[in-house]
């Protein structure tokens, strides 16, 4: 892909700022989020980089969801810098949202899973439907993912047959298939017990030790003390980045 020529993909998104950690996959500055004509957040100034593990924090109605929307591609911004995994979100084009959201892995509170078919074929489905085309490549990722969130031997089960905590894996090795420089998380643990967290939460910092960014949005603040990483509030219609 040429990153520069063509038009609504950043030429610098690669180029981290002096004193960068490492490669920048996320750069929002000076950016205004809105649901239709309601002004959410403002002035928002956020900074990702490669293999990071980031907490998105506030109460319900705070933005959180909003700002998760604008990261892949779901609602629009219209002035400022905004760039995700070489991307601009200012010039963003809805044709080349699939395009966005094939280098970025989301995960859902409810893991979204297709209820008809085994943890395989939901795999399968999502490379088929992101290009992928050659069988024996597309078995071999699906082994790999499934692998790598300890389900390896779980992929011919359906959904229902598997626990809160596996379907959530399910949804991880899901969002891992097309190798994406950022993971946005929005609740993961929010229908799992305790143990399952730590679980999930486990998986989480390992999949960063790959050098894969994960930004998380979470209600609960006890994984803040039990797992610290740096904290992105969301107040009062304001980010705030809290070491």
């Amino acid at each position: 892909m040429n990153m520069i020529a063509e038009p609504g993909l950043a030429a610098d998104a690669a180029a981290p700022p002096a004193g960068s950690a490492g490669k920048q996959v996320i750069r929002l500055e000076h950016i205004n989020i809105f649901q239709k004509k309601n002004l959410i957040l403002s002035d928002v100034n956020l900074h990702v980089n490669e293999g990071e593990f980031v907490y998105l924090i506030g109460k319900t109605g705070s933005g959180k969801s909003s700002l998760l929307k604008v990261l892949y591609g779901e609602l629009q911004i219209k002035q400022g810098v905004g760039q995700i995994a070489g991307f601009d979100l200012v010039t963003l084009r809805t044709r080349q949202v699939p395009r966005l959201r094939r280098k970025l892995g989301i995960v859902f509170q409810d893991f979204q899973l297709l209820g008809d078919r085994t943890a395989r074929d939901n795999l399968m489905f999502v490379l088929k439907a992101t290009g992928w085309r050659e069988a024996g490549k597309m078995a071999d990722r699906i082994n790999e993912v499934l692998e790598q969130v300890g389900l390896g031997t779980k992929g011919f089960k359906m959904p229902h047959e598997l626990s809160g905590g596996e379907q959530q894996r399910l949804g991880i090795a899901r969002a891992l298939l097309n190798r994406p420089e950022i993971i946005l998380a929005d609740e993961p643990s929010g229908n799992l017990d305790p143990e399952t967290t730590k679980e999930i939460m486990s998986l989480f910092f390992d999949i960063t030790q790959t050098g894969t960014a994960v930004l998380m949005a979470t209600h609960n603040h006890n994984l803040l003390e039990e797992w610290p990483a740096r904290t992105i509030r969301c107040e009062l219609g304001k980010v705030y980045d809290q070491p």
